[in-house]
This record gives C-alpha cells, sequence and structure tokens, in this order.
C-alpha cells in the first residue's frame, strides 16, 4: 500500500522493536555487533557503516523523496562532498551562480584543486546549462530554490538535457523540503538535503542525506560513505526521526506565515526588494507552481538605502527573531548573508547575482505570525 507523505513521515523505515514492542525506534548506541561466525552476522558490522537507528532514518528519508535508498551524513557537506568523490581530475560540473556559500568553497577551495572544473551558470535559465555540456561534463549541481536569492530552476527541462548527455544530475532539495518538492519525481538522480534544516526543523542536530533509485549509485557512494566516514551518531539519527514525524505539520506553518511575512515586507516603506516565489511577479513563480506544492518559508528582502552598518544595526534589533547562521527551525531566523552564511564567496561575485550587503535572509518560523509582524514592525523602524 502506498501511503500519503504524513503516514510516511510518520510511519516509514520505523516498526516496532521486536525485542521489546518499543513503538520509538531504539538508540543502537553501539560501534560493533556480535558475529555468530566471522561474516556471519544480522547485518550489521560496524557502526561506521552501519547502525539500525541510522537505517531506520535512512528507509524514511527514501520513502519520503519517493526514492529507493538513502545515506545519512554527519553533515550536509559531507553528503556533497561524498557525491563529488565520483568525479576524477578533467571532468567538470555546471552549477549555480546563486548557490550556498559552503557548496561554492568546496567546491572552488577543495575539488578545484584535484582537477575538477567548476561552471557556475544562471541556472533558472536552462539554456545555460545546455550552453556549458560538452564531452567532460560528469555532474549538473542544482539549488532550487537558490539561497539566498530564491532562483528557480525547472528540474524537468535540466533533467531531461542531463539524461540526454549522459550527465549525473543532483538537486539539493533543502530549502524546499520533501514536502513541498521530489526532484527524484521530475529527472534528478540523487537529492541531497541539508537535514539540519526543515527535516529535523529543531536547531539541535547537523546532518545531510543522499537519496537516489539506481543501486549502482548508491553503491558507489555508500563505498565512500563507508571508506571515508562521513557518518552521523544514532542520538542525532534518532533526534532527526522524532523531528520528521511533524515535518508536514511545520512546512504548512512555515508557508502559511512565511505568506504573510512577505506580503507584509513588500509593502513596507523600508523594504527596496523582497525575494518570494510566492508572488506571481517573481521569475520563476511559474516554475515555482509547477514543481512545489507551496512557497516556502524562506524569505530574503534588500533594505532601501541601508548602509551596512545600518543593516547590521536592523539585523540586531529583532526580539522574536534570532540573528542566527542556519534556517529551517521552528523558531523564526535572521541571517546576514554576504557575512555569515555567504562570506567565502568574493563579494563581486555575490553581488552579480543579488546578494548585497544590504540583503537579509529571513526563516519563517511557526510562531504566532502576529507576533512577527509585531517584531518586524518594531525592528524596521
Amino acid at each position: 500500500m502506498e501511503y500519503k507523505f504524513a503516514t510516511k513521515a510518520i510511519h516509514a523505515g520505523q516498526k516496532s522493536d521486536p525485542t521489546t514492542g518499543a513503538v520509538m525506534t531504539p538508540i543502537y548506541q553501539t560501534s560493533t555487533y556480535q558475529q555468530a561466525a566471522p561474516g556471519d552476522h544480522k547485518g550489521y558490522e560496524y557502526s561506521r557503516g552501519t547502525n539500525p537507528t541510522r537505517k531506520a532514518l535512512e528507509d524514511c528519508l527514501a520513502a519520503l523523496e519517493n526514492g529507493k535508498h538513502a545515506l545519512a551524513f554527519a553533515s550536509g557537506m559531507a553528503a556533497t562532498e561524498t557525491v563529488l568523490k565520483l568525479l576524477r581530475p578533467g571532468d567538470e560540473v555546471i552549477t549555480g551562480d546563486d548557490l550556498y556559500g559552503g557548496s561554492y568553497r568546496i567546491f572552488t577551495k577543495v575539488f578545484a584543486h584535484y582537477g575538477i572544473k567548476f561552471h557556475f551558470v544562471n541556472t533558472s535559465e536552462p539554456a545555460a546549462v545546455q550552453e556549458k555540456i560538452n564531452t567532460n561534463t560528469r555532474l549538473i549541481w542544482v539549488e532550487t530554490p537558490t539561497n539566498p536569492t530564491l532562483k528557480l530552476a525547472d528540474i524537468e527541462a535540466i533533467g531531461r538535457i542531463a539524461k540526454t548527455a549522459g550527465v549525473l544530475f543532483a538537486v539539493d532539495n533543502t530549502f524546499a523540503s520533501p514536502y513541498l518538492q521530489n526532484p527524484l519525481d521530475l529527472g534528478a538522480d540523487v537529492v541531497m538535503h541539508s537535514v539540519t534544516k526543515y527535516i529535523g526543523g529543531h536547531s539541535d542536530v547537523v546532518m545531510g542525506a543522499l537519496v537516489m533509485n539506481d543501486k549502482t549509485l548508491y553503491d558507489n557512494l555508500f563505498f565512500y560513505y563507508n571508506a571515508c566516514g562521513g557518518t552521523p551518531g544514532p542520538q542525532d539519527a534518532f533526534l532527526v526521526l522524532r523531528g520528521i514525524k511533524t515535518l508536514h505539520l511545520r512546512m504548512k506553518a512555515h508557508c502559511e506565515n512565511g505568506r504573510q511575512v512577505a506580503e507584509f515586507l513588500r509593502k513596507h516603506p523600508r523594504i527596496e526588494q523582497v525575494y518570494w516565489p510566492g508572488f506571481e511577479d517573481h521569475p520563476g513563480h511559474a516554475v515555482a507552481k509547477k514543481q512545489m506544492r507551496d512557497f516556502g518559508g524562506m524569505v530574503s528582502v534588500v533594505l532601501k538605502d541601508a548602509s551596512l552598518a545600518e543593516t547590521f544595526r536592523i539585523a540586531g534589533s529583532f526580539k522574536v527573531f534570532t540573528l542566527a547562521e542556519s534556517l529551517g527551525g521552528v523558531e523564526s531566523l535572521i541571517n546576514h548573508p554576504a557575512t555569515m552564511t555567504h562570506g567565502s564567496i568574493p563579494k563581486e561575485a555575490r553581488e552579480r547575482v543579488g546578494v548585497v550587503d544590504s540583503l537579509i535572509r529571513i526563516s519563517v518560523g511557526v510562531e504566532d505570525i502576529a507576533d512577527l509582524l509585531a517584531d518586524l514592525e518594531q525592528a524596521l523602524a
């Protein structure tokens, strides 16, 4: 029987413990497992590679993305790095010019040194991706919506380009979460999540994940996963399993509050521009309507005529919103990308795609909307 999203979030991969009948997946806090004879075991040998708590989480993540296989990592960057380990010197990657700073950093400061070439293009235009395809292209890496200017990439269109070229296609689905968007259904080969964000949802775990359908791809990724050891512990896996059970409820609230915050800010005299894909005049609105179930809880704004000092003052003036890195938790967060999450990107490259010093990124939480709007009003006053 194929269950709906909410049912999968609560039950997928999670069966009552056969020993005690415990409804919640136990925390298997063990590094190793007894074997009846060398190689004769119950599917678990050493917890760097496999652990029952983590396996329950991976099965749940796979179900939420309509995939067959998943791997949970100690961070989103560990997941990203593992995909890049499939590449060899001379290979080329096509990716977005509006990209999370950590992704940009690992691409340019780590893997570029190993002879991997990266092309940064406007992924909201499939033709820009097509233009960079050549015989050395091995990977297309796309964020949609992007961090922080919320550009949309047409996953189906880019998926067709990747399939025709025989290129691996990966989608960073962090901003949407599997509740809003399922890239595997639209032509992606692998989906990456910073599980730290919406999936965990409570700002208490750092974790990443990869989800895919192809068994050979899974086996290749699992080799690096196990060999290099970027795996999370069972306590973190347990916390994420607990967080996932309310993912559908939280995402509805994030979307509802996000819409009201975006509409409020668009009318505010201190705001020059609001980035939110739910607006009909957003350049990616049609794509968002086509491939997402709602428009999410991320909103970015450019302050009108604000210096860096004034931007800092406003960012530090909130009482309900918290000035902090990260996003996707139940609490509302304010972030200054130019100096925080995207500080590793050169100023010229940042500003070319709209990440200016007066841009603030808002992760709209699930607090009472009246309190959020009042806090925005007093901070911008």
